[in-house]
């Protein structure tokens, strides 16, 4: 431990704002790396004779090695120590990118973003519980998180606009090579700079029933989900995933009520405040993760756009996602309830994407695209920002990682839900139209021209659900977090313990 992590009580650490550029870098580009390859997938395909049965893996390998293991590497960042833990993550995903850019055959592809997958899962968790212990001063901890917050509403949609500027100009293995520098820089950075306060670490011996149940659990759940998207919600497989899915879970929660050193408390998703950021959070998610699909597909199939010109027609929504983080939300979150950022949030986003069910084959993009994704990226970015402090505010210091950790989790599997569900909303519907319009269809013309109107009535079919779903996260979020603003009346759980980095009397050690 260096020689300023041991300081009085309440003295901030003179290097937080300088840690804080490293620990925002690599967040960008672990969010980077969701979106950026997507744009490459073709390419990737081609060169390496992938099938179209086995593309679906370039992404699941990530999804699932990144969405199964985030419980595990929160609980080694809070065991290992958050600085190494993150340093060592940073260190592995530039290497396993390394390795998927010189990939010579799918296996070595599908290898490195499984790879990929597991250290990011060590990253994600001890990056926001840096955040989370470094800064402990309620104003300055809005600022921290409502810049964390817009990286990680924003990187994913900057994510396309970059993986389309590799994949046009240069090679599809950039989108992976590109990593590289973010990484050493950030880890560089990271070791000479972070310096975390004494007394945080949870030395308890590892759950190891905890990790496996947790693990195959969640790698159940986000398979059951990517497989219903290509196979269908009654194949025997999907099915037997949920029903695994449930048992294994079940398993887990029952181990962790009986551990002595469980790998995730309760108390940390039981609380109240957390429970409803972590529940509303997924949802949006859900919500989010669908229209990215659905946009991108919109503007290159049916409007013809490049994957250049389609990254740049996102950029409303990264502007939304910044000036909603940044601006509204730091500066109100010390003024008000979280919950009065969170669920007006939530609904100013839902009417962004109500405007978006409006798409049609010839919809103006300056009409209808432009203000849905403004309000889309202004109302997410508004609710992202005390969403991220508020999961991990009063935690008590041994248990920041393994609640960062499920923050992680709520977007890593609310992103696989919302991919496959309103994937399969928009299927179905754009089967219906076509089955009932291309009789009429007599010539050619007409029949594409049906077919793409079909997939633009599936699209905004599911944009309808996509709206429901945050309507009813921003009413998880104004019923469920009760807590008082940062600084001011605190309630249940959310008190100010955690700013003077003493752990919260939440339950006895």
């Amino acid at each position: 431990m260096s020689e300023t992590a041991v300081k009085a009580p309440g003295v901030p650490d003179a290097g937080r704002w300088k840690a804080l550029v490293f620990i925002a870098l690599a967040q960008l580009m672990v969010v980077l790396d969701s979106t950026i390859v997507n744009i490459a997938l073709p390419s990737a395909q081609q060169d390496l004779g992938i099938s179209d049965g086995n593309r679906q893996w370039v992404v699941t390998a990530y999804a699932l090695a990144f969405g199964g293991l985030l419980l595990f590497g929160g609980r080694i960042a809070d065991l290992w120590g958050r600085k190494r833990t993150f340093v060592t993550g940073l260190a592995g995903f530039a290497a396993a990118s390394a390795l998927g850019g010189a990939a010579t055959n799918e296996a070595m592809m599908f290898g490195s973003r499984a790879l990929q997958g597991a250290f990011g899962a060590l990253l994600a968790p001890a990056a926001l519980s840096l955040l989370a212990v470094m800064f402990t001063d309620a104003k300055e901890r809005a600022k921290a998180f409502g810049i964390y917050g817009a990286i990680a509403g924003g990187g994913a949609a900057v994510g396309l606009i970059l993986g389309g500027f590799l994949t046009e100009y240069l090679d599809w293995r950039w989108t992976f090579f590109v990593n590289i520098p973010f990484a050493v820089v950030a880890a560089a950075g990271a070791w000479f700079v972070i310096r975390e306060p004494e007394g945080g670490r949870n030395r308890s011996p590892l759950d190891i029933p905890g990790v496996i149940l947790s693990t195959l659990g969640l790698v159940a759940l986000v398979y059951g989900f990517t497989r219903a998207e290509s196979e269908g919600w009654s194949d025997p497989v999907t099915v037997g995933m949920f029903v695994a899915t449930v048992v294994l879970l079940a398993a887990f929660v029952v181990v962790e009520s009986k551990v002595k050193a469980p790998l995730l408390p309760l108390r940390v998703v039981t609380e109240r405040n957390r429970g409803g950021v972590y529940l509303s959070l997924g949802l949006a998610i859900i919500a989010m993760f669908g229209l990215f699909l659905f946009l991108t597909y919109y503007l290159q199939i049916v409007k013809g756009y490049s994957p250049v010109k389609t990254g740049f027609a996102f950029l409303p929504m990264v502007v939304g996602m910044i000036t909603g983080s940044t601006q509204i939300g730091t500066r109100l979150m010390t003024r008000v309830a979280p919950r009065l950022l969170m669920g007006p949030g939530f609904l100013v986003a839902a009417v962004g994407m109500l405007l978006l069910t409006q798409l049609e084959v010839d919809t103006s993009y300056a009409a209808v695209l432009l203000p849905g994704m403004l309000l889309l990226g202004l109302g997410m970015g508004t609710a992202f920002m005390p969403a991220m402090s508020m999961a991990t505010q009063g935690v008590e210091p041994r248990d920041a990682g393994v609640a960062s950790a499920m923050v992680n989790t709520s977007q890593q599997v609310g992103g696989a839900i919302g991919t496959a569900l309103l994937n399969t909303i928009a299927a179905s519907a754009t089967a219906s139209y076509i089955e009932d319009h291309i009789a009429s269809a007599a010539s050619r013309p007409q029949q594409q021209l049906v077919q793409l109107q079909g997939m633009v009535q599936g699209y905004t079919s599911a944009i309808w659900f996509a709206v429901g779903i945050l309507v009813v996260a921003a009413a998880i979020a104004l019923t469920l977090v009760n807590a008082g603003r940062p600084g001011g009346t605190a309630l249940a759980g959310s008190g100010d313990a955690a700013e003077d980095e003493m752990p919260v009397p939440v339950v006895a050690h």
